[in-house]
């Protein structure tokens, strides 16, 4: 004879059920925060690979022929007046066929200026402007903002008799001349989210000389 299971019984394996679907309801939402944080660290992570990758590729750019040419400093700092506020030194670059981030009120042109700035509030900014453009120097460059992250540019140097590096909160002043300003070899950016921070070096590249065609 098959006997059933008593009224204690069943409260037992009820209440034991309800422990079961507790703990695991606790551990799912544990997982998914602890998850959706790493999440977050790790679009910030790729964020900042995907700027420095953007950069260092820009800047080669500019150094490799055709674009760059023996002989002329493809990549120099020079003074840079914005839409807002004064003039101020920034590391600026040529590109001939422009860059797939700026966006034109017309056809694009070639023998694109840019600069790199970084605002408050504002991120990475490139400023660029055509040679081309019938008032290219009067007129103030456009603005592209590359990254909102961005909340510093530093500028390194190498001491290449002491073997040293020394960064900078701006361009160095030449010795040989207090109107020129000296090259950087990298660039050091600093990136911020929340709670996240982050600094990632960009190369310099120096000048490549072409392969002649005859």
């Amino acid at each position: 004879m098959r006997r059933g299971f008593t009224l204690l019984e069943i409260l037992v394996a009820l209440a034991l059920v309800g422990l079961v679907l507790v703990g695991l309801n606790t551990f799912i939402f544990s997982m998914s925060e602890l998850w959706g944080r790493r999440s977050e660290s790790r679009l910030f992570d790729q964020h900042v690979r995907a700027v420095s990758r953007f950069l260092e590729r820009e800047l080669r750019r500019a150094v490799w022929p055709p674009e760059g040419s023996l002989g002329q400093a493809a990549i120099s700092v020079r003074d840079v007046r914005p839409r807002t506020g004064s003039s101020g030194p920034l590391v600026r670059f040529e590109l001939r066929e422009g860059s797939r981030l700026l966006s034109w009120p017309d056809r694009p042109l070639p023998e694109v200026e840019c600069a790199l700035a970084v605002r408050d509030g504002v991120g990475l900014v490139l400023l660029w402007q055509s040679r081309l453009e019938t008032r290219f120097g009067d007129d103030p460059p456009r603005e592209t903002v590359i990254s909102p992250l961005v909340a510093a540019i530093q500028y390194d140097y190498y001491d290449g008799e002491a073997r040293t590096w020394q960064t900078e909160s701006s361009p160095r002043r030449s010795r040989e001349s207090a109107e020129r300003y000296d090259t950087p070899r990298r660039l050091r950016l600093t990136f911020r989210h929340g709670a996240y921070s982050q600094e990632t070096l960009i190369t310099v590249p120096a000048p490549v000389e072409a392969i002649p065609t005859y």
